[in-house]
């Protein structure tokens, strides 16, 4: 019977996704600021030299989970008024999601006071959605990270003030209002 070789060491595949997963459920149950790797590496059931290996701190950890959580986003109709509806209501739903708007807002937070995590979350979640709304939109940098940040930082916003997600009859009134100046 032939033995099939295996690299040395433990099996990876799937290790970001469980670290992922066990991150999101950390904030969601705990919290961001009790979300520590120590919890969110127990809760992956993954070694917290495992975690620090691929993400040097928290901050990272966060953002590559939020980039995955995040996704593709979905630019897509007929004119830019469609296209600015559709990421609207794409990034409301993603923020709704279990955990995220409450990482989302502490991950930011945390940047305030950590030109490191800035950097790391502006090259690495808000770049590709800024130029890839640059593309769709035929617009300058400046008004893509003004429609970003009236966005964004409104639903995070709402989290922040009541820990509840946006309502679908807010979300549909900020896309009339964002449609009115960039639409």
């Amino acid at each position: 019977m032939p033995v099939t070789a295996r690299p040395p060491g433990r099996p990876r595949a799937g290790i970001d996704a469980t670290v992922f997963a066990a991150t999101l459920t950390t904030v969601a149950e705990l919290g961001y600021a009790n979300a520590t790797v120590d919890r969110i590496a127990a809760a992956a059931g993954v070694a917290k030299t495992t975690v620090y290996r691929r993400w040097p701190s928290k901050g990272a950890l966060i953002t590559a989970c939020l980039v995955d959580a995040f996704g593709p986003a979905p630019l897509t109709g007929t004119d830019r008024a469609e296209i600015l509806a559709a990421a609207i209501r794409w990034a409301a739903g993603k923020v709704a999601d279990p955990g995220v708007g409450a990482a989302f807002a502490g991950v930011f937070t945390d940047a305030v006071n950590d030109p490191e995590l800035r950097g790391i979350l502006a090259t690495q979640l808000q770049d590709p959605y800024r130029v890839a709304l640059q593309e769709a939109l035929d617009e300058p940098e400046n008004r893509v990270l003004f429609f970003i940040d009236v966005v964004i930082g409104t639903l995070i916003h709402r989290m922040g003030m009541t820990g509840e997600p946006m309502v679908a009859a807010d979300v549909d009134a900020l896309v009339d209002m964002v449609l009115r100046v960039l639409g």
